[in-house]
């Protein structure tokens, strides 16, 4: 329940608050006071748009505070968005500049969709927006969806996230067919690059192994006259006669030189240890040489081998890399992309078979609500007509009409049309067609009155509920207002002092002008200054005594209803 509004900086009203308690709060006012500002006050605190215009003229901001009392759920949602909750209420907040606004919750800033999870389902705004919705037949489904219940709340929940899954699914279906042709070039040229690797086999860094091995090959002979030129330095030529000492003799001469003086000095002997591991190296080396000597064949097979094996790499080489290893690296890339170009024609059967299912199973749930809605569509019709003939409107007829759509929808197979009749000799049509004013607004009210029913706890606001009636229609409104107001909060700005009869309290938007700058307050009458109000609303008679007797009579009426 709203239990507190302060306006400040706001159209006309410069700092204003008013105290709400349960039951039927009306707001009035002369044209022009500001009245429609507490309901634009009360819009913003419900997430609605905040324009610039709305603040004051010579201010810099607006502000609109609201304080709701909290129970379990709303101190829930309000801890969901990082607020607070103090004494059992919970405040909020918007904050309107020229370039930017701000909401609030418990303290905390919130985005818009913040603001309204946390107030959205506790407070209702009714204004000529709303009346001109009710005309639309997107508006029409959802009264009737509402009045239908949890159980096809439930429904519509699993029916709309199967639509949506169904959508996800054709749009991925249509991209995947319309690149269809595209993938299957792709995949042909793939699969003709691995099959290519495959055929040659390329083993990983085989072409500079081919290439030092062909450069051996074809330098042999070279490579054989200096083998042969070291060893003989270092061992000698036993097939020439010559007496050039080899670097082995030399070095076994120096050995056995020092050996014979080692024992005498200390770094003699240092010197033949290291002599003699030169020895050794050379010995080594030699052997070395003598095997590498043995080995350099001239293989002439082997070497056209090899050129025609390093033809075969550098094919490859030229489309897929800079060598074997590259080559190697993207045909892996190119096997896992193939993998999954194939798995997308699996992916498209796959979707065809989830779509026929998911179709299957969107057409059982759409005729469960279109059954749900066709029995709750008879029963709304008749408890408004009810309502209706409380409020001047006895042979009013209103129909829910549930007409099947070509194919599915996001909310289902129905299309839902209010149609209305206001006397027995004319057939029902469409209600934006044929309602007045006056009858458009009774419509709504009886549509409220009844969807209210179990809304303990919620507030309703209505602006211009009254619109295009008076007399004695004006008193049942009221009449039935009061009634709403028993398990519901209900806050009316009206200018029909037949409705505001019934109010439980009474507030009056009053304005003052210095000549220069007007300025609205609100302030709550009771006892004769709301006597004086109620006739002014009549006629404009204040002062008089006969205006004062037929307010003072109103009330007696109102309150003994």
């Amino acid at each position: 329940m709203l239990t507190e509004l302060r306006i400040a900086g706001l159209g006309v009203i410069g700092d204003a608050a008013v105290e709400f308690g349960p039951g039927f709060t009306a707001v009035t006012g002369e044209t022009g006071a500001g009245k429609t500002m507490v309901v634009s006050g009360l819009g913003l605190l419900t997430a609605g748009k905040a324009e610039g215009r709305l603040i004051r003229h010579g201010a810099t901001r607006a502000l609109v505070e609201g304080r709701l009392s909290a129970d379990a759920a709303l101190a829930a949602a309000v801890d969901e968005v990082g607020g607070s909750v103090e004494d059992g209420e919970v405040l909020l907040a918007r904050i309107l500049t020229s370039t930017r606004s701000r909401a609030l919750v418990g303290g905390a800033q919130v985005t818009l969709a913040g603001l309204d999870a946390v107030v959205g389902e506790r407070i209702t705004i009714h204004g000529q927006s709303e009346q001109l919705r009710l005309g639309t037949a997107e508006r029409q489904r959802e009264v009737l969806d509402a009045f239908a219940g949890d159980a096809l709340a439930t429904d519509l929940a699993e029916y709309r996230e199967r639509w949506a899954r169904q959508r996800a699914w054709s749009a991925e279906l249509a991209e995947l067919t319309a690149a269809a042709q595209a993938r299957a070039r792709e995949l042909a040229l793939l699969e003709f690059g691995l099959s290519e690797i495959e055929k040659t086999d390329p083993q990983p860094g085989e072409d500079a192994a081919l290439l030092a091995e062909q450069r051996r090959l074809q330098a042999v002979d070279d490579l054989r006259l200096a083998a042969r030129q070291a060893l003989v330095a270092l061992a000698g030529d036993d097939e020439a006669y010559t007496d050039d000492p080899a670097a082995l003799g030399l070095i076994t001469t120096a050995r056995k030189a020092l050996a014979g003086i080692a024992d005498a000095d200390e770094q003699a002997a240092e010197l033949a240890r290291r002599v003699d591991e030169a020895s050794f190296l050379l010995a080594d080396a030699a052997g070395d040489l003598a095997s590498y000597l043995v080995g350099l064949d001239a293989d002439p097979a082997r070497l056209e081998w090899i050129a025609e094996r390093l033809a075969s790499l550098q094919n490859l080489t030229r489309k897929y890399g800079a060598n074997v290893d590259e080559v190697l690296a993207w045909a892996e890339r190119a096997a896992s992309e193939a993998g999954q170009l194939t798995g997308a024609d699996d992916r498209i059967a796959a979707l065809h078979t989830a779509l026929a299912e998911g179709r299957t199973a969107l057409e059982a749930l759409a005729a469960r609500i279109t059954a749900a809605r066709t029995a709750a569509a008879a029963e709304l019709a008749r408890l408004v007509e009810a309502e209706l003939a409380a409020l001047a409107m006895p042979q009013a007829r209103l129909v829910f009409e549930v007409s099947a759509l070509n194919d599915l929808g996001p909310h289902g197979a129905d299309q839902v049309a209010l149609l209305f009749s206001a006397n027995p000799g004319s057939s029902p049509a469409p209600l934006a067609k044929v309602a007045s004013g006056g009858e458009l607004s009774r419509v709504r009210l009886a549509l409220e009155v009844v969807l209210a029913d179990g809304a303990d706890g919620h507030t309703f606001v209505f602006d211009e509920v009254d619109a295009g009636v008076g007399g004695a229609v004006a008193l049942e409104i009221g009449r039935r207002l009061a009634r709403l107001a028993r398990h519901a909060q209900v806050i009316v700005v009206t200018h029909l002092a037949q409705v505001a009869a019934f109010a439980d309290r009474h507030y009056v938007v009053h304005k003052t002008d210095d000549g220069q700058v007007t300025t609205s307050g609100v302030r709550e009458v009771t006892g004769s200054e709301r006597v004086e109000e109620l006739a002014r609303m009549m006629a404009g008679l204040v002062g008089t005594d006969a205006a004062r007797a037929h307010a003072a009579e109103l009330l007696a009426e109102a309150s003994g209803s």
